[in-house]
């Protein structure tokens, strides 16, 4: 579609597309105002030359019709581009229902991906075309960033935070994954590649990794290995809140507050539980900070996730 353009980068996802069409609007918008004001000032510079026979008799001394009329045309034009673009926005960072989540660890100097059904990737990310794929980041020493250039997403990976984007890709290919975050010495070598296959590829190549445990599998084993079971479960003799079903759900605080379920709430309260205490409950849970990695925690966390899930639909 923008093959036409010199130097346009590659498009292969849907995200891009929408990023294209506002960076094209702006461009035209800025390039029809600054056309017509050249044009303006080319015109009056040649009809009003020293020398010119263009009659300078009745000249107007002072009006506000040209400049109101002006300013008016180009600010109700860039209001319409504003409405566009923060439309964009908002559809960019509110991800529709996922057909895929994998979660990715940022750490000096790789990316370290992992699928639902436990496949393992290091610098690389296999996902099928023509799906939304939903990535949750996190960062295991300083900040880094996200960015595939063909898909236009760009999102800061920030330790001890988790941040979610998404994506969908349309086209196969293999395409460059970069971090644009400076994160140390060996910065430029932090970089890997995107693949993205047709449905039955991915299917096999899923198949061909040889994992015998999925994610929330292990994020089970880790939860029943630190001792959260003997607490959050209907048999425990320790007050504390049932998990089944809670993500994605509001949870009252026990300051009067109310955080939504995501991955990010259950991450605090994990590592950091004193400080989002649920109401009605006492706070008793440790403090699991620099006992469990991000890679430990985002295992834990899709346990949690899947517990509700399987509630849910009554597996």
């Amino acid at each position: 579609m923008y093959r036409w353009i010199p130097f346009w980068p590659d498009t292969a996802a849907v995200n891009a597309i929408a990023v294209n069409n506002i960076y094209i609007a702006e461009l035209a918008l800025s390039s029809l105002i600054t056309l017509t004001v050249a044009f303006m000032l080319l015109t009056f510079s040649i009809r009003y030359r020293r020398g010119s026979t263009a009659s300078r008799a009745n000249l107007v001394q002072k009006t506000w019709h040209f400049e109101v009329g002006w300013t008016t045309a180009t600010l109700g034009l860039f209001l319409i581009l504003f409405v566009y673009g923060a439309s964009m926005y908002i559809w960019l960072y509110n991800p529709p229902p996922a057909d895929e989540e994998i979660y990715v660890v940022g750490k000096r100097w790789m990316w370290k991906a992992e699928h639902p059904g436990g496949q393992r990737e290091i610098d690389a990310l296999h996902v099928p075309i023509d799906k939304t794929i939903r990535l949750v980041l996190a960062s295991e020493d300083v900040i880094h960033s996200f960015f595939v250039p063909a898909f236009r997403i760009k999102h800061d990976v920030v330790p001890g935070a988790l941040e979610t984007i998404w994506f969908k890709a349309n086209k196969t290919g293999t395409f460059r994954l970069a971090c644009t975050q400076f994160c140390g010495l060996q910065h430029a070598t932090m970089a890997g590649e995107v693949v993205v296959m047709s449905g039955p590829d991915y299917a096999r190549w899923l198949g061909d990794q040889g994992v015998r445990e999925s994610f929330a599998e292990q994020g089970s084993e880790l939860f029943r290995a630190h001792g959260c079971s003997g607490c959050h479960s209907e048999n425990s003799t320790v007050h504390a809140p049932l998990l089944d079903g809670v993500y994605g759900t509001f949870v009252h605080m026990q300051d009067g507050s109310v955080r939504f379920a995501d991955e990010a709430y259950l991450r605090d309260c994990i590592v950091n539980p004193r400080s989002f205490t649920v109401a009605g409950y006492p706070p008793v849970m440790p403090d699991y900070a620099g006992q469990l990695g991000e890679d430990e925690l985002l295992k834990v966390i899709a346990y949690i996730k899947s517990i509700g899930s399987k509630r849910e639909t009554g597996r």
